[in-house]
């Protein structure tokens, strides 16, 4: 791949001395003297490095550097000043150009400095198509679903993700939370921001502190160096706390500081530093009952449920489980240089029917253990793992599911709702078999399609 460098300068004699000296070392130069007609070039064609003149007529040096650094801001700029001219070569540099060469230059100081400046611009070019790739792989178009739940959920995420505001995501564990956190940054206009996360459950509270304010050196035992947190690392982007009702109650309170002031200290440090963040919190726990029980702060509550995302588990979006299943079969085939295969129709309905409490990790992890252990083609209902296949133990699997104090006939009805909802996903919604496979009438069927608010489609 060729590196592409545009020379602006009004003395033709400069555009073909870089021209020489510059095409010998390899480089596709454009050599232009006309500033207007070289911005004309630059909206239509692939430049890697730009160098320009400071003094020019009509459109200065330092204008051509402000349409780059405002319309092109992967492109670095080199000026070239008159001998005598290095306060303006100063004041470029601090309005963002790359570097500066005097005239005269020397041939070596100026390969010197266009070797470098290419080599920022491969780097920004990598940057540009990591972020392209990221955008691509975490946008909502590649969550997948198309359950009423998820249209709603989908829906929402395309609208909050182009606001400033607080997202808080719920739902049960593996439902897919840090996903839909993805999904909003990605879309947003911070997606070339940084995305930085950290669950809240996975560290002890001192250390949980430090890894997400930052500490000083020698602001305890071990703090060798100065460190950044994750509010500082995520500065312009987008930052998911994963597991929020997990926080301390005194790191509620320096949270709940931060997103009113929007500033913080490092540990050990007494400097404030300002950030510019969107917060995203996701918890598998109600925080309106831990508000209630005084575990969870009410302000902090209220600060983080500006937005509200609730995600379905997977029983409630079964339709859905084939999707996931095809998507995940897809995915770890290419990952694990797997076959492509496929479910036959009779395990996909046994996954159809299972209560998944594990919710979609588990579903991806039963599909890999199915993909490794099966070596058929096709893998059929005694490749599934014992739990999803065995009647009864699909029914402890439901059981568990439900907490120890409860209410009987409620549950009892809940129960009854989702045995018929299993019936209809088994027999393709015919509500003729779905009876039969109750062991009840068609019009009781109904009844109770009635009762419980079950579309039958």
């Amino acid at each position: 791949m060729s590196s592409q460098i545009l020379v602006i300068d009004d003395e033709k004699n400069y555009l073909l001395i870089l021209e020489t000296i510059l095409g010998e070392e390899g480089y596709e130069v454009t050599a232009l003297n006309d500033p207007e007609m070289a911005l004309g070039y630059l909206d239509e064609s692939e430049v890697d490095v730009v160098i320009t003149d400071m003094k020019m007529p009509g459109i200065s040096g330092h204008q051509v550097l402000e349409h780059v650094r405002k319309n092109y801001p992967h492109i670095p700029v080199l000026i070239m000043t008159a001998y005598g001219s290095i306060d303006g070569a100063v004041e470029a540099m601090k309005c963002g150009a790359f570097d500066y060469i005097s005239k005269p230059f020397s041939n070596d100081e100026l390969l010197l400095s266009v070797k470098k400046a290419m080599m920022l611009s491969r780097s920004e070019q990598e940057i540009l198509l990591l972020r392209r790739t990221l955008v691509e792989q975490h946008g909502p178009h590649k969550l997948v679903g198309k359950s009423r739940p998820m249209r709603e959920v989908l829906k929402m995420v395309t609208r909050v993700a182009q606001s400033k505001s607080t997202v808080l995501i719920s739902g049960e564990s593996g439902t897919g939370k840090e996903l839909i956190a993805k999904a909003i940054h990605y879309s947003s206009p911070r997606r070339d921001g940084p995305f930085i996360s950290v669950n809240c459950m996975s560290l002890s509270s001192g250390v949980l502190e430090s890894e997400i304010f930052g500490h000083e050196k020698g602001s305890f035992t071990g703090a060798t160096a100065m460190k950044k947190g994750r509010f500082e690392l995520a500065h312009g982007g987008t930052l998911f706390l994963d597991e929020i009702g997990e926080l301390s109650p005194d790191l509620q309170v320096k949270l709940l500081r931060v997103l009113q002031e929007k500033a913080f200290e490092r540990v050990g440090g007494s400097r404030t530093i300002h950030v510019d963040i969107r917060l995203v919190a996701a918890t598998n726990k109600d925080l309106k009952a831990e508000v209630d029980k005084a575990v969870f702060r009410e302000d902090l509550y209220y600060r983080l449920n500006v937005v509200n995302i609730n995600l379905p588990p997977l029983r409630e979006r079964r339709e859905d489980i084939p999707l996931l299943v095809a998507h995940f079969m897809q995915k770890l085939s290419v990952n694990n240089e797997h076959n492509a295969r496929k479910f036959a129709p009779e395990a996909l309905e046994y996954l159809s029917a299972y209560e998944w409490p594990g919710n979609v990790r588990q579903l991806e992890n039963v599909v890999e253990r199915c993909l490794v252990l099966s070596a058929r083609d096709t893998i059929g209902v005694e490749d599934l793992p014992s739990e999803i296949k065995d009647e009864e133990a699909q029914f402890k699997s439901a059981v568990d599911l439900l907490p120890i104090r409860l209410e009987l006939a409620g549950t009892l009805e809940k129960i009854e709702a989702a045995l018929i909802r299993r019936a209809l996903v088994k027999s393709g919604f015919v509500q003729v078999k779905a009876a039969e496979l109750l062991n009840i009438s068609k019009s009781l069927l109904q009844y109770k399609l009635k009762k419980y608010n079950i579309q039958a489609r």
